[in-house]
């Protein structure tokens, strides 16, 4: 399994969002796609929704990807 970190620098990302700078897709749309075919897990969970928020601590799984969000350096941190 390839493990990715991604480091938050605001409150949460969209799930779209956070598979197009993992760079698992090529684009925001595409990320969206992966989302609606029911292959991405927040959590353990299967996650339908294209815009979902994740934030720090959450775990998402694409294939044999998993993602660990981390809390990065907010702007007033």
């Amino acid at each position: 399994m390839q493990r990715v970190s991604f480091e938050l620098t605001s409150e949460f990302i969209e799930l779209n969002q956070l598979l197009k700078l993992s760079g698992l897709v090529d684009s925001g749309g595409a990320g969206k796609h992966v989302v609606a075919s029911g292959a991405v897990k927040v959590d353990g969970k299967q996650e339908l929704r294209k815009t979902a928020k994740i934030r720090a601590g959450q775990q998402v799984a694409v294939g044999d990807v998993r993602i660990t969000v981390t809390a990065g350096h907010t702007a007033g941190s």
